[in-house]
């Protein structure tokens, strides 16, 4: 009986690590959190490469995805080294400003290593996937004329001064946190970074030759709208995936994106129909991207009423942003990144102070907040990340300009990037 016993005893003790993360492992949102890390990589690869893709001349395509590929192999990389750790470690005395390096590496990362209910590897990788579409939207902003070294020097730099301390402040327990910030799936972190970055390159390295005068068309709408609905159907994963849960929160931002998505398309067609006579389809898919990154740091807050208004806020004001940038300002923003990225981003992560209130649908406030009071932590957050991104942003061009030089030659711009950067061709012509 004894032996018997000590058999038993000897089971329970090896069964305790599996009891213990049992406990706090939940199977149902670790294989929704996958699917969604998925989701935002195919939003990625192959959806913004495709929609941007389309939407460049015909010889500079191949490098526009050649970007966002690269872009997604080194962010990766770095990501695994520094990354994670200087986004979500502990900073001790700078931890309101920038994580530490105790998880350089991953050196902490295990098979049983756990972040709330999903293991710790499967956060790694869902937020992994963050890091690489922020600099890829960058891309919109420079595209047709940025030397690929540069742009992947550039990139390095910028996750690594400007996305890992932003994604600190806001999800990684950082000052904006502790002040109650609603960003729920990205919209400082991802959409005003990268609209803001997008801009002041444009206006650093200067418009392309014969902008705004001469037209310079997509020269493939059928690859921008297929890019574009893969953007729609992985967006699911970015907003509702940041629930880090299968739970409530998680199917309302789902239904609140998809409502936000179609709001602003059909909002930007019709605008365009009133104004040019028809509605196009690039206007049609620019304004489904304008609804889905406006509602981004609203879409867990807020509900389906929230979901309609913002949706319609952002195709109108996307819209009239866009024409303002390029027919007013006349900076070439290429791909219009601030004018939908982050003007999107700064209305809704304005408007998610609004639409939480339990009233409109939304969430409810906390016990003591009221609107006034997080409207003003909004736009503090909103004010900071403008003002950090663009004076980083800048230095940090400024030092890629000096070391390798920012932009092709004249001539090289004439003959595209596809043959002078990468000496092949997007097609055979």
């Amino acid at each position: 009986m004894n032996y018997f016993n000590k058999i038993i005893s000897a089971c329970v003790l090896l069964l305790i690590p599996v009891i213990a993360q049992a406990d706090g492992l939940d199977s149902g949102d670790t294989a929704w959190i996958l699917t969604s890390t998925a989701l935002v990589l195919f939003m990625t690869l192959p959806g913004l490469a495709l929609f941007y893709g389309g939407l460049v001349r015909t010889k500079n395509v191949l490098s526009v995805l050649m970007q966002c590929f690269m872009i997604a192999c080194v962010v990766s990389i770095i990501w695994v080294v520094y990354g994670y750790s200087l986004s979500f470690g502990h900073g001790g005395s700078m931890n309101a400003w920038i994580g530490g390096l105790d998880n350089a590496f991953l050196a902490n990362v295990t098979r049983d290593s756990l972040s709330g209910t999903l293991p710790e590897s499967t956060f790694v990788m869902f937020q992994m996937t963050f890091a690489i579409i922020t600099p890829a939207l960058i891309v919109g902003g420079f595209a047709e004329r940025m030397k690929f070294s540069s742009m992947l020097l550039f990139s390095v730099i910028w996750v690594t001064f400007v996305y890992f301390p932003i994604c600190h402040w806001v999800w990684g327990g950082g000052w904006l946190a502790e002040m109650g910030l609603l960003d729920f799936a990205g919209g400082t972190v991802v959409h005003i970074t990268a609209g803001v970055a997008a801009i002041v390159t444009a206006m650093v390295m200067g418009n392309r030759n014969g902008f705004p005068t001469t037209p310079m068309m997509p020269h493939n709408m059928t690859m921008t709208i297929t890019g574009a609905c893969m953007l729609w159907v992985g967006w699911f994963g970015f907003n509702g995936g940041s629930a880090l849960a299968a739970n409530g929160d998680a199917g309302m931002a789902i239904l609140v994106t998809h409502v936000s998505a179609a709001c602003g398309a059909f909002t930007w067609a019709v605008l365009e129909w009133i104004k040019y006579g028809k509605p196009s389809a690039l206007g049609t898919v620019t304004g489904m991207v304008a609804g889905l990154g406006t509602i981004t740091p609203a879409s867990g807050f807020v509900g389906p009423m929230g979901g309609l208004i913002i949706g319609l806020s952002a195709g109108a004001v996307c819209f009239f942003a866009t024409g303002f940038i390029k027919q007013k300002l006349k900076i070439d923003d290429s791909l219009d990144v601030f004018p939908v990225h982050g003007v999107g981003g700064i209305l809704g992560t304005l408007l998610a102070a609004v639409f939480i209130s339990a009233s409109l649908g939304g969430a409810g406030f906390s016990e003591g907040m009221n609107m006034g009071s997080q409207l003003g932590v909004q736009l503090t957050g909103v004010i900071a990340t403008i003002v950090f991104t663009a004076v980083v942003t800048y230095i940090i061009l400024k030092v890629v300009d000096a070391l390798l030089g920012l932009r092709v030659t004249e001539e090289q711009e004439v003959e595209g990037l596809d043959i002078n950067q990468h000496d092949e061709r997007g097609y055979i012509l």
